[in-house]
């Protein structure tokens, strides 16, 4: 016995820790694919699990009221209250990304709270300065940020033609143009520079009184972004807050949108404190973190239920090779007990440092994926996602999560063997009618949910698609010998023709179809998740500019700072113009039930000006007419109206971008709604509803042989785009769902990959006695690497045939219930797929048979 032999025995109580060392290390081939899989498990989870808790624990930058003890503000919030299928009342919310104001008189009412030292109103509204967007600003909201701002020379506004710029816009004494105002409200007057400041330069400070009439000119009379208080020396955060909200509470006051809500919908005036101020400056912030939160928790349960199948394959396949081994020791006279406790030790030695070293690497995994996503713009401006050192030890839970896994498995593969009488240990066991009979329900069970995803809309058809392709994928693994023989008996007959080297495979598959099943199984899993998770979105994409290239008519598109609210009237009357149509982008809630469930629904929408629209974006119309939209009516893309029953005609109710309810006519019906979103405004009624005007848009459709010349002519500084882009709607989370897709068919696509090679590997090197036998039967090397190859190629291609179908139904369902046609892929992705499982199988089942066919005759290996 070895000196570390003894040792183990001392500590681990005898035979069972003598058992586990020695196990560990005679299949060291066979554990380091578990290795490899548990630690990229605990890679991928510990990962997900950091990017969780730091999105519940995000919050909105603190910038603009960073020298605030508190600011009010509106409710940034819409609820819906609704009662599911035999239950108590729900409530739901979701965020709203327009500000929603403050009334005026509440400054007054907090100014008189005790313990404020001072309350700032704060107002910003778009201007243009030499042709160029700009946030004008009272200049006194400047002290509620940490450090007041700082002048680099002049002074601040004291009158109503006075302004301070940022450095690098204009010097002290200057006079500057300024337009300012909504639609016909547009107006232009000059300004002289009393101040040059280090603030940012798209901001322009008015005095207070100046800024709050332009406020007005813009359409908010009245009305306050917020107000930023400022406290006495010593008064805590809480004491203030809750004061300030009693005085609120008691003057009876709400936001400005509150006579436009809903009956269930509150508006209340917000405090807040801490880093809850950053809210009321970055609007989109907060009603992120929830999105964020629910793709990640989607995304950790896909890489959970994969991780568990591929965990259990790759522990499985490493005892299976080992049935015999564990079969004989049963036999002479090891007791259960004795058994469960060396697997259990045996996998324990491979699952906790596998486990660490995932746990190790995830902190630099997230910081690397949190840097993808800023970087791809998938988290909003100003959404702080924090990383407190305790949080760094999050992924020793998920560790532990992958040793209870691999060791709930072990214990399951040796279930059997352990519970053999000794004399009938070494006797196989073929798989029984329970397995089979449970893989037919689990592949009807998948249908059936495929069935239910094309009866549904949106999220709920792509949670359909997924559970379905989850659990066909489970029914193909349960049935993988019977659908190795059966592919055997399709691909049997065209192997055989290929020589001696085809004759062996075809024999070797369908002698063993349990191996082949074994291997066909990871193959199956990558293929289905891989196509379910990728086709799915390009489908929804390729639609969707489809559709938009199809409805772009316009010959000319005008847009920038230097186009004034009022141009689509302008650019009508220019000679050679047919028609010109101005377009903003906005979001709207819808609220329903979904799967019985209350929900709220963000939606990105379009605001148009309906005159002529045919001519320059074309929803191509099914019923109705879009040139009755105007504020009051709206149309709705055919799928919608479908879901919510209703034609032209009829009312639909939602609610706006901040939160305003309106009961709407539906004026028409149109085909393009994943080009132009489901729902589609006049301009006006979108536009009065968000924080700002967006900046102008026009599509301009041409007469025949007309010049776009006059239109450059017609607004200097503005961008004239030739042939320009199709207007398609987007949602707010599609960066973050396309980042977040790769990493999921990138993990999906590496533990996999993982499982097909040490699925094959282990059964390559099982079949080392079987292959020096060909050998000394007279098959020379180049017949058995043939018939190697031609192995691996059914392997392959049974593979990516039932993986292929095991997703297609469910992406059928999924493509005709939320585009209308049928699942695409891009070729090349589907290319890379077929390209990842060839090569991995090939190599898999050549490379470890190296030994075997080494040399002019075979040699024996200990």
């Amino acid at each position: 016995m070895k000196r570390g032999d003894r040792r183990d025995v001392v500590r681990g109580g005898g035979v069972v820790a003598l058992l586990a060392a020695r196990g560990a290390r005679t299949h060291r081939r066979a554990w380091a694919a578990v290795f490899a899989a548990l630690a990229l498990g605990s890679l991928l989870l510990g990962t997900l699990g950091l990017a969780a808790g730091s999105a519940a624990l995000g919050h909105a930058r603190v910038e603009r009221y960073a020298g605030a003890d508190a600011v009010v503000a509106g409710t940034q919030s819409t609820h819906y209250t609704a009662k599911p299928w035999g239950s108590e009342a729900r409530t739901v919310r979701a965020g709203l990304t327009e500000r929603v104001r403050v009334p005026a008189r509440a400054l007054e009412v907090v100014r008189q709270v005790p313990g404020v030292r001072a309350a700032v109103a704060d107002v910003a509204f778009p201007v243009t300065v030499r042709g160029s967007a700009a946030t004008g600003r009272p200049w006194e909201a400047t002290h509620l940020a940490s450090a007041p701002a700082r002048l680099l020379e002049g002074q601040p506004p004291s009158g109503a033609r006075k302004i301070v710029v940022g450095e690098g816009v204009a010097r002290t004494g200057d006079r500057l143009s300024i337009a300012y105002g909504t639609g016909s409200a547009t107006d232009t007057h000059t300004y002289t520079v009393t101040g040059v400041s280090a603030d940012a330069r798209r901001t322009v400070h008015f005095s207070r009184d100046e800024a709050h009439r332009l406020a007005g000119r813009a359409g908010r009379a009245g009305e306050l972004d917020a107000i930023g208080v400022l406290a006495d020396s010593g008064v805590p955060d809480d004491v203030l807050r809750t004061r300030v909200r009693h005085a609120l509470d008691a003057a009876h006051l709400r936001d400005v949108s509150a006579p436009h809500r809903a009956a269930d919908d509150p508006a209340r005036l917000r405090v807040l404190t801490g880093d809850a101020r950053g809210e009321a400056e970055f609007l989109a912030a907060a009603p992120a973190r929830m999105p964020l939160l629910q793709v990640l928790a989607s995304l950790a349960s896909v890489v959970v239920l994969v991780g568990v199948l591929v965990v259990t394959s790759t522990v499985a396949q490493a005892l299976r090779q080992r049935a015999r081994e564990l079969a004989l020791l049963r036999a002479v006279g090891a007791t259960p007990w004795q058994l469960r406790r060396a697997v259990g030790r045996e996998v324990g030695r491979i699952a906790v440092p596998a486990a660490v070293v995932g746990a190790v690497g995830a902190v630099p995994a997230y910081l690397a994926l949190r840097a993808l996503l800023v970087g791809r713009g998938a988290v909003p401006e100003g959404l702080e996602l924090p990383f407190p050192p305790w949080l760094a030890a999050a992924p020793l839970g998920t560790a532990g999560l992958m040793v209870l896994i691999a060791w709930l498995t072990a214990l399951g593969c040796c279930a059997r063997a352990a519970r053999t009488r000794p004399a009938e240990a070494l006797r196989e066991e073929e798989p029984g009618s329970a397995r089979q009979l449970t893989g037919c329900v689990l592949l009807g069970l998948g249908a059936a949910s495929a069935g239910a995803g094309a009866l549904q809309h949106g999220a709920a058809a792509a949670a359909a698609a997924s559970a379905s392709a989850l659990t066909m994928v489970i029914g193909c693994a349960l049935l993988g010998p019977w659908l190795a023989r059966g592919a055997m008996r399709v691909l049997g007959a065209p192997m055989r023709r290929l020589g001696v080297g085809g004759r062996l495979a075809a024999s070797a598959c369908t002698a063993n179809a349990a191996r082949l099943g074994a291997a066909i199984t990871p193959v199956v899993l990558v293929t289905a998740f891989v196509l379910v998770q990728l086709a799915g979105g390009a489908t929804l994409g390729h639609e969707a500019a489809a559709q938009a290239r199809a409805a772009a008519r316009a010959d000319v598109a005008v847009s920038g700072p230097g186009v004034p609210y009022d141009a689509v009237e302008r650019i009508r009357r220019l000679p050679g113009v047919a028609a010109a149509t101005a377009v903003a982008h906005g979001t709207v809630v819808v609220p329903g039930k979904e799967l019985g469930e209350p929900s709220l629904e963000r939606l990105p929408v379009l605001g148009v000006t309906p005159r002529s629209l045919a001519r320059t974006l074309d929803p191509a119309v099914r019923e109705g007419s879009t040139d009755g939209l105007r504020p009051g009516t709206v149309a709705v893309g055919t799928d919608r109206a479908r879901t919510l029953g209703v034609r032209p005609g009829d009312h639909v109710q939602l609610r706006f971008g901040d939160g305003a309810e309106a009961r709407l006519r539906v004026v028409a019906t149109y085909e393009r709604a994943l080009a132009l979103g489901d729902f589609l405004f006049s301009y006006e009624e979108l536009t009065r509803h968000m924080t700002a005007p967006p900046p102008v848009r026009v599509l301009a459709a041409l007469a025949p042989g007309a010049s776009p010349t006059s239109l450059s002519t017609a607004f200097p500084g503005a961008r004239v785009e030739r042939d320009p882009v199709p207007e398609r709607v987007r949602a707010e989370d599609q960066a973050l769902g396309d980042v977040l897709t790769a990493v999921a068919v990138t993990a999906i696509g590496g533990f996999t990959v993982i499982a097909v090679l040490s699925t094959l590997t282990l059964i390559s090197v099982g079949r080392g006695p079987e292959l020096r036998q060909l050998r000394l039967a007279g098959a020379d090397r180049r017949r058995l690497r043939r018939m190697l190859l031609l192995e691996s190629a059914a392997t392959a291609t049974a593979g990516l045939s039932l993986g292929t179908a095991t997703a297609a139904l469910p992406l059928l369902a999924f493509a005709l219930s939320a585009a209308g046609r049928l699942p695409w892929l891009p070729p090349g992705q589907g290319a890379l797929i077929v390209a990842v499982v060839v090569l991995t199988t090939a190599s898999a089942t050549l490379l470890p048979a190296r030994g075997a066919l080494r040399g002019r005759y075979p040699v024996a290996t200990r």
